[in-house]
Parts: C-alpha cells; sequence; structure tokens
C-alpha cells in the first residue's frame, strides 16, 4: 500500500527478543485491516514465533478465515496476549504455547497440548527464529552457532516428525526462509546458513510426504518490519531497514500473510515443494 510507511526510521534498539508494542512506527499485522472469507473454515493451525510479526499476521489472518490457532512463542507474554485477543475475537479458539524451541521436549510438548486441545493439527507453519549481526566469523560463539540451529532448523525437523502422525492427507506444513537463503547477507551468517537448510529441508521433505498427500512449501521473505529487526541489528541499519528494495521501504507482516493462507488452504491443493518470495520486488534464485 502507498502508506506504509518508509524510512528513514527514528533510532530505536531494543533487547532480544524484542516487543511489537515499543515499535515505532508500529507494524501492521493485519488487526483492523485483514478480511477474512472462510478459506480455512473449521481447520487446525499451529504457528511457532506466532505472538508478533509476520506469525501473528499469520495467526489473525488464519483466524479470519476460520481456524482455530495454537501459537508458540518464546517470553513476550503480553505481545502473544494481543494476538489471542485478535484470534479470540475473530470468533475463533487460540491456545498460548510460551516456551524455548532450542528446547527438544518443548517442540514435542507444543505439538501434543496443541493435539490435547484441538485432537489434530491441519496447518504447521514453522517460523520461530533467531539471529545476531556480526561483523567477523570470530565474533560468532559456538554456542551462538549451534542456539541459531536448534531454534531455526533443528525445531523444524523436530516439531514436524511429532506432528506428522496426526496430520491426514490434505494438511499443509509451511516454513518461514528467507531471502537470506539464496543471497546471504555476511553479518548475517549463522541466520543465513540456517535460512538456506529451510529451504532445502522444505524442497526435500515435500518429496517425501508427496505419497502421504501432505504438502510442505516455504515463504522468502525480505526485508520485514518486525520485532526480530529492532532487537538485532545495528541502529543504522534499522533507521534505512527496507530502503535497499524497489518498493523502497520493508513490508508489513499483514503483507506476507496472504500467501501463508494460500498455501495452508484448499486451494493450494496442487502446490508443494516451492518457495515464495516476499520481497518488495527483489527476486530470489
Amino acid at each position: 500500500m502507498p502508506g506504509y510507511p518508509k524510512p528513514p526510521f527514528e533510532p530505536q534498539r531494543q533487547p532480544v527478543p524484542g516487543s511489537q508494542s515499543k515499535m515505532q512506527p508500529y507494524p501492521d499485522c493485519g488487526e483492523t485491516s485483514y478480511k477474512g472469507s472462510g478459506r480455512l473454515a473449521n481447520k487446525i493451525a499451529l504457528i511457532t514465533g506466532a505472538d508478533s510479526g509476520i506469525g501473528r499476521a499469520v495467526a489473525i489472518a488464519f483466524a479470519r478465515e476460520g481456524a482455530d490457532v495454537a501459537i508458540s512463542y518464546l517470553n513476550e507474554h503480553e505481545d502473544a496476549q494481543e494476538t489471542a485477543h485478535w484470534v479470540e475475537e475473530a470468533g475463533r479458539q487460540c491456545l498460548l504455547l510460551p516456551g524455548d524451541l532450542a528446547d527438544k521436549t518443548h517442540c514435542a510438548a507444543i505439538v501434543n497440548k496443541t493435539l490435547e486441545q484441538f485432537g489434530r493439527i491441519d496447518v504447521l507453519v514453522n517460523n520461530a527464529a533467531f539471529q545476531m549481526t556480526h561483523e567477523t566469523l570470530e565474533e560468532i560463539s559456538d554456542d551462538e552457532w549451534v542456539k541459531t540451529f536448534d531454534i531455526n532448523i533443528t525445531a523444524i525437523f523436530r516439531i514436524c516428525k511429532a506432528a506428522l502422525p496426526s496430520m491426514a492427507a490434505g494438511s499443509s506444513i509451511i516454513n518461514t526462509s528467507s531471502v537470506n537463503s539464496d543471497m546471504p547477507k555476511p553479518t548475517l551468517l549463522a541466520y543465513a546458513t540456517t535460512k538456506g537448510a529451510i529451504a532445502n529441508f522444505t524442497a526435500g521433505l515435500a518429496q517425501m510426504l508427496g505419497e502421504r498427500g501432505i504438502r510442505v512449501n516455504s515463504v522468502a521473505p525480505g526485508p520485514i518490519w518486525t520485532p526480530l529487526i529492532v532487537s538485532t541489528m545495528p541502529e543504522d541499519e534499522i533507521k534505512e531497514f527496507g530502503a535497499k528494495t524497489p518498493l523502497g521501504r520493508p513490508g508489513q507482516p499483514v503483507e506476507v500473510a496472504p500467501i501463508y493462507v494460500l498455501l495452508a488452504s484448499d486451494e493450494g491443493s496442487y502446490i508443494s515443494g516451492s518457495r515464495y518470495a516476499v520481497t518488495g520486488g527483489k527476486p530470489i534464485l
């Protein structure tokens, strides 16, 4: 939309994992703008990283399309309660699942709790991510490297493995990759490496699950205005975030949500093994 804000943005920096309520300008996750049309009627969705940003936008969109939603998040309780408010205002149920996806047992727990509440999983969205900015390889600690992989890709493997027995033919798995999957930003080395892994995991899993009738796709966002940005990037990059895209601005989370709706819906019944770019005009390979 022409009315969405363009950089420069005011200086701001938050501690990890960041809070959406403190961002300026406030991201549009579709709270008042997304209109549903029943495309996910009575489906059950589990979404990780759904307290804010893209995950919140997807949760709101799914609810307005008719789905009940379980949202996994780390510890951003205020943001998560806000997401739950919008899901419930749409007349759908929302299950909050706080905890650390770097913990193997928690990956299984969020699946089990979703099944206890709703009985099945029709749509699994693996969206949670961790990143930090570093200028040199030497600055990246071994612990941080492992943590980035545990949250960004190993958790996806674990959650998919736990969820699959409850997913019937026609179900959908959607993984959030990134434009960094084939245009890696060197200062986001660990993050970019995991996003390339997600793209490949998705393509391989789609072939593995095809005979079960379960579709697997990934979405590759470009610069999207979320708490991940203001909590992990230097202030000078935050100020000009999204300026180098052809559209000249970062995307808003609500602008990413529609592709997740398509991939989750029965309208996407022949779409599998693909990666979809939402980059403001910047091509991916």
